[in-house]
């Protein structure tokens, strides 16, 4: 659950009505506290500009996550793994693939915001490529633009869940296995259920995600969900 349990934030300000929010969340849930807890949170960030401009790991690994998927959706996964040097992928299983997709879209890093973009990426992988085990399910998966775009949006979910939760988890700590794990779940799906991309006059996989155009819109769509969340605050 979350990313780290060893990061309590600062104190004073902002940081004291996020963690009295976070506290009346884990007590209580709901949608209203989860709308209160993830505003809070946004201020502790500096506010929505300052969040979406802080937020470079989770911004560069939504780019490479763009890429790698829309290489997969035009060129196939063949294709892909040779476009990245790793042709002795080809045909191995869905440890060895996904491992190596993982470390060229969220190599490891070593603060909190890169941790929170890799498990957010792995999130995604995991899920994208559904359950197969075998490179034959694997190759078969499709990326359309649906897909891509979908992809996106559960990046961006997690993404911005991750960057909070390590705030709340003392909080959760407190209550049962069970009821924390409940708390978890709502707050995730409620972050998820907000995020809709606006890729609509787009396509997605015509976008160059490596550049500026990719860069660009990922910032936007960071900072139009934190604008969305900061708006609720009370």
């Amino acid at each position: 659950m979350g990313t780290s349990s060893d990061y309590s934030g600062s104190t004073g300000g902002p940081w004291t009505r996020f963690k009295r929010a976070a506290t009346d969340f884990a007590k209580y849930g709901g949608e209203e506290r989860a709308r209160r807890v993830m505003a809070r949170h946004v201020a502790t960030l500096g506010g929505a500009r300052r969040a979406s401009e802080s937020a470079k790991a989770g911004i560069s690994t939504a780019q490479r996550l763009g890429e790698a998927l829309t290489r997969l959706g035009t060129l196939g996964l063949d294709a892909t793994l040779q476009s990245y040097n790793l042709d002795y992928l080809i045909g191995k299983d869905r440890f060895d693939v996904l491992q190596a997709l993982i470390e060229i879209i969220a190599p490891p890093g070593t603060d909190l915001e890169s941790e929170a973009a890799r498990n957010a990426a792995l999130d995604v992988i995991e899920e994208v490529f559904g359950e197969g085990n075998s490179y034959e399910d694997l190759s078969s998966t499709q990326f359309d633009h649906d897909g891509l775009v979908n992809a996106l949006e559960l990046f961006i979910a997690a993404y911005v869940y991750n960057r909070a939760i390590p705030l709340i988890e003392k909080r959760l700590s407190e209550l049962s296995a069970g009821e924390a794990d409940n708390r978890d779940k709502a707050l995730h799906i409620f972050i998820k259920q907000l995020v809709r991309l606006r890729l609509k006059d787009m396509d997605p996989l015509q976008i160059d995600w490596k550049g500026t155009e990719g860069h660009s819109i990922i910032q936007r769509l960071i900072r139009g969900l934190y604008s969305q969340l900061e708006s609720w605050d009370e």
